[in-house]
């Protein structure tokens, strides 16, 4: 039922009664033409262009006399169907289409602001997130007091020997001291165990942990744990998309009441009284 709906809905592009001069093709007052068949054989020559055209012309042959079967077989309640479908394709595309041309796309920051301490209890953590840095180098690599000391003070002068630093010696290096980094994308970085991660967030801002190879020192310059209020900086896209859905339900809403009220005022909706039984 479905594949019939959406062959009735492509009917007006696909199966074009086109009436012009040069067609390939006609069935039942469909044309195909040859720029029909240019797009699908483009960079095809001989046999070989031959054959998808000639595959591609079957296809669209068999297209038009299995809808004109079905379109023949088709009950009321299906017709119905593919009416309201239609009708709900050509509301939605116009819908989006003023939304993406008159519809603002920022939200002012006092209302996020506004709209986040009215639902903070909303935007509980799941997990710790963090902001920092992250350093991984060979086990027994030189200068790893100096290391630490840098990365527990990241000024401008620590930030230069760190960077140098990594460059002669870390296999991995990450700064994220401007962005949130959760404690999934941590662990996937980290041999950390995962019940123990937001205890040693708890109780450090620099945590070390190593495997057979290498150390991996995690300097913590920022963080939220668990159980703990998302911080508005990184629950801000969802906020700014909750807002523009609101905006756009709300104008989808006074759009529908005002065009019925039109109606009404215009004397184009006519309401009869209800006929009763003698």
């Amino acid at each position: 039922m479905v594949l019939l709906a959406a062959v009735c809905l492509t009917g007006c592009s696909f199966f074009a009664r086109r009436q012009q001069a040069g067609a390939l093709v006609e069935l039942k007052g469909n044309y195909l033409y040859q720029v029909d068949l240019d797009h699908i054989t483009a960079g095809l020559h001989g046999d070989d262009s031959a054959r998808i055209a000639n595959d591609y012309i079957r296809q669209w042959a068999s297209d038009i006399l299995l809808y004109d079967k079905a379109a023949a077989h088709a009950d009321s309640a299906l017709e119905t169907l593919v009416a309201e479908y239609r009708r709900s394709l050509y509301v939605h595309a116009y819908q989006q289409e003023y939304i993406a041309q008159h519809m603002p796309t920022a939200i002012p920051d006092s209302v996020v602001q506004d709209f986040y301490q009215t639902h903070q209890n909303r935007y509980i953590l799941q997990e710790s997130i963090v902001r920092g840095l992250l350093i991984i180098v060979p086990n027994g690599a030189p200068d790893m007091k100096k290391l630490r000391t840098w990365l527990q003070n990241l000024t401008d002068d620590n930030m230069e020997n760190i960077e140098k630093y990594a460059y002669r010696y870390a296999g991995g290096y990450e700064l994220f001291t401007d962005r949130w980094c959760t404690a999934e994308q941590l662990l996937a970085r980290i041999p950390f165990e995962q019940n123990t991660l937001d205890g040693l967030l708890r109780r450090n801002d620099q945590i070390t942990v190593q495997d057979s190879v290498s150390t991996f020192i995690l300097q913590v310059t920022d963080k939220r744990l668990t159980g703990e209020p998302m911080p508005l900086d990184f629950i801000r896209p969802d906020i700014e998309k909750t807002l523009l859905q609101q905006r756009q339900t709300e104008w989808l809403e006074r759009q529908r009441t005002e065009l019925y009220q039109q109606a009404i005022r215009y004397n184009n909706i006519r309401f009869y009284e209800k006929q009763h039984d003698e």
